[in-house]
């Protein structure tokens, strides 16, 4: 239960990035579905494309930090034992080269 209600605070509190990659996801504007702040598992994704089996997460500085790299390991890791591919990008590279991270979303979809 806690868990879904992190995921809403979070949808509801979403960085800017997360907010502006969502203004390029919503709709199945890549013809694809995407949801948001998604539990899977123990985890809560930033998008995820349940039916393509994408994951995208959007990182802020933190994930720089050495502990948080190792969670993030094990977090992708056991995404992908899950069946999930999962994508990262840093908030700066989408907030300024979101064409260059809409390209690499679509050449999964190829």
């Amino acid at each position: 239960m806690m868990l879904r209600e992190y995921a809403r605070r979070n949808r509801r509190e979403a960085t800017p990035a997360e907010q502006f990659l969502w203004e390029h996801l919503r709709g199945n504007a890549l013809g694809a579905d995407f949801l948001r702040q998604h539990i899977i598992g123990d985890y809560i994704v930033d998008f995820v494309s349940r039916h393509d089996g994408l994951v995208i997460e959007v990182d802020g500085g933190y994930h720089s930090e050495p502990q948080q790299q190792e969670d993030d390991t094990v977090r992708e890791y056991n995404l992908q034992r899950m069946g999930y591919h999962v994508m990262r990008f840093s908030n700066e590279e989408v907030l300024f080269d979101i064409d260059n991270v809409i390209r690499k979303i679509k050449e999964y979809f190829e």
